[in-house]
């Protein structure tokens, strides 16, 4: 298949190379045709093995209490290694867990890598399953030692010799040599073709085997950063994740970066993916909106929901993902302002408040400070959370162009809110018009975040284009 490689399976505590260790190690050394090294170590994982992992590879805590740890064996297994390409069934888990382990022993693992269910896949685009139990029942192999490592590695040897009698030694290295080339680093599940993405500003959308994305994210360079995902070395677990579930990959270009991270707020808040932390749909919003009349009580009252309307926004202050973060900073504020928190209205009660007994409040609520002087101090410590209002008097759009993909896309917002994404003048039109359907819902924090942020930016004024 190759002049030389390794073919290596692990067995492990589990399916995280930063948390689990490696129970045992088998490797066969292939040169020319002819296997010219084949050991097999049991490994002490410094843990416990799951009782359900005991049950799948018969390896037991008994077993390995006086097995040698990782470090023992890594100089033998680094000599089996040399100037090989390591060859495993979904190589990713293999080759994640060897550079995990490696790197806790203060050693860089640098080897080329070649997948079999992918090769698999290459030689026999026809067969439904490319598991390593799948072949085994396509090919007609059989072993009394499946899962555990040198049982597989055997089996693996033996469907190699198989594919080479049946497709020609010079098919099966032609297909190994070409995955080598271009994609071992890749998810053997994949069945999007990555050179299908363009190498544009958009959003990707990352598939398991549900209707519910694992992942949406955006770049202005899609192709790159899919492949980035590919490539972490399993160090993040999240990245660990997508690399064992992702089966397909969907993308949408746009025009820039702006378009990019617009696109990625909207579907991530629809689509709800599995991984996404942040940018979810917001429920829970709420700001302060404060009393005019420095005698009112209490000066500030939460708003949400649908009161929180742009043309108030003079009168409202911070906006908060909920109602417990709202009053947590409030109560910080009055600290740092010496305010009273019963006029404020974080406590209940009348006459001296307990702040004021301790220093911490300049007694307006006792009439050591009058309610106008306080007003002021509140205002003045509220001004940095102050919204701010819609800065033009109607809709405006955000003009985009992609000379590279001669595309060219106008985001219309009014009041803060993104009314949806214009791609030519009859789009741009039927929007005002009111006859295209909008992004528009409620008030976006993060929307309202991004505008200020790309109005005031430091690379200039925006291609702004006043619609009204």
């Amino acid at each position: 298949m190759l002049p030389c490689y390794v073919l290596l399976d692990l067995e492990t505590t589990g399916s995280n190379p930063v948390l689990d260790r490696i129970t045992e190690v088998a490797v066969m050394r292939v040169e020319q045709g002819e296997v010219v090294a084949k050991w097999s170590r049991l490994l002490n994982p410094g843990q416990r093995i799951p009782p359900f992992i005991q049950q799948l590879t018969g390896i037991d805590d008994a077993m390995v209490a006086g097995a040698p740890a990782f470090g023992e064996v890594l100089p033998e297994l680094l000599a089996v290694l040399d100037g090989a390409v390591l060859v495993a069934h979904n190589v990713r888990f293999d080759h994640g867990f060897l550079k995990q382990a490696a790197a806790r022993e203060g050693v860089d693992l640098r080897v080329k890598t070649l997948c079999t269910v992918r090769l698999s896949r290459k030689l026999y685009p026809q067969a439904r399953g490319h598991g390593l139990d799948a072949i085994m029942r396509r090919h007609g192999l059989h072993t009394t030692a499946r899962h555990r490592a040198m049982g597989d590695v055997e089996l693996l040897h033996q469907w190699l010799h198989i594919a080479q009698t049946e497709l020609g030694p010079a098919a099966v290295q032609a297909a190994a040599q070409e995955l080598l080339r271009g994609s071992a680093s890749l998810p053997p599940h994949l069945e999007t073709p990555v050179d299908d993405i363009p190498e544009a500003p958009g959003v990707y959308l990352f598939y398991g085997e549900g209707e519910v994305p694992l992942y949406i994210g955006k770049s202005v360079r899609l192709r790159s950063r899919v492949l980035s995902h590919f490539q972490a070395d399993h160090r993040d677990a999240r990245e660990l994740r997508l690399a064992q579930e992702v089966r397909r990959v969907e993308w949408r270009e746009t025009a820039g970066e702006f378009g990019a991270l617009l696109l990625e707020m909207r579907l991530i808040k629809e689509l709800q993916p599995l991984l996404n932390r942040q940018l979810r749909r917001e429920r829970q919003l709420c700001a302060w909106r404060l009393a005019e009349d420095p005698a009112a009580r209490p000066l500030l009252t939460l708003v949400r929901g649908d009161e929180l309307d742009p043309r108030f926004f003079p009168q409202l202050y911070g906006c908060y993902r909920s109602k417990r973060q709202a009053v947590e900073a409030l109560r910080a504020l009055a600290q740092r302002h010496a305010l009273c928190p019963q006029t404020l209205g974080l406590e209940s009660g009348k006459g001296r408040c307990f702040a004021q007994q301790i220093g911490q409040c300049k007694g307006v609520c006792c009439g050591l400070e009058s309610a106008e002087r306080h007003h002021a101090r509140l205002l003045l410590a509220l001004a940095a959370e102050r919204l701010r209002a819609w800065p033009y008097a109607g809709p405006v759009g955000l003009r985009e162009h992609s000379p590279e993909q001669d595309r060219t896309e106008v985001h219309v917002f009014d009041q803060w809110r993104h009314l949806g994404t214009a791609r030519c003048e009859t789009d741009l039109a039927e929007l005002m018009e009111g006859r295209l359907e909008t992004d528009s819902g409620g008030f976006d924090l993060d929307i309202y975040r991004l505008l200020l942020s790309r109005l005031a930016g430091a690379k200039g004024p925006p291609d702004l284009i006043r619609l009204r």
